[in-house]
């Protein structure tokens, strides 16, 4: 009787053990597996978002102001073409200043912004990849004064609870708190309401 007891106590003993160990690996890649998955996402959000970013350029460059309104964005997209200009020396100036600016084709805004995927859907510019229920990138645009000149910015942003939504929401807190701690944007962000950059904040770490 005693034997028989013994080995179920090791049993139990084994089993408890096994349980420790396992319960030590899953908090170890419990990290890794929630940094993997931020970053995997995370290059898809920056991907749309220097997709707006082009956007708004090529869309400034025509109409010398940012949008706000994505609806306006992606009709812009849809139907606009961009000049393709050929930039040459100006054979008449001994100064080897001068260019001359002739153009010599238009291509349309949307092959511009695709490339060469062939997936790209413009109507999908203003949705947050991994977004549950599906969420909308926050547009902003206007103008800031920079030494009496007016200046036109815009920013285009989502927070990490939106496109980590699924993950560990502790460690999304987390993420979040740590970014707010040092005064900077918790989640993806490109441009600036504040100054004239259209960089994104991953381009700044």
């Amino acid at each position: 009787m005693k034997k028989g007891t013994n080995i179920l106590i090791n049993i139990v003993l084994f089993a408890a053990v096994v349980l420790l160990a396992m319960q030590v690996i899953k908090s170890i890649q419990a990290p890794i597996k929630f940094n993997n998955e931020q970053k995997a996402r995370e290059s898809k959000v920056v991907e749309r978002l220097i997709d707006i970013r082009n956007a708004e350029v090529l869309y400034k460059n025509l109409n010398n102001k940012y949008t706000a309104s994505f609806d306006t964005l992606i009709a812009f997209c849809q139907t606009a073409e961009i000049p393709v200009v050929n930039i040459i020396p100006d054979p008449t100036d001994t100064t080897f200043t001068r260019t001359i600016n002739d153009t010599i084709d238009f291509i349309k805004v949307m092959d511009s912004l695709a490339g060469k995927r062939e997936h790209f859907n413009i109507n999908e510019l203003n949705l947050v990849p991994f977004s549950n229920p599906q969420q909308k990138f926050e547009l902003e645009a206007g103008v800031i004064k920079r030494n009496g000149i007016d200046i036109p910015v815009f920013e285009a942003r989502t927070p990490y609870e939106v496109y980590l939504n699924g993950l560990d929401e502790q460690r999304i807190l987390n993420a979040k708190a740590e970014k707010e701690s040092i005064n900077r944007y918790a989640g993806m962000k490109v441009g600036s309401m504040e100054e004239a950059s259209t960089d994104g904040n991953w381009e700044k770490l």
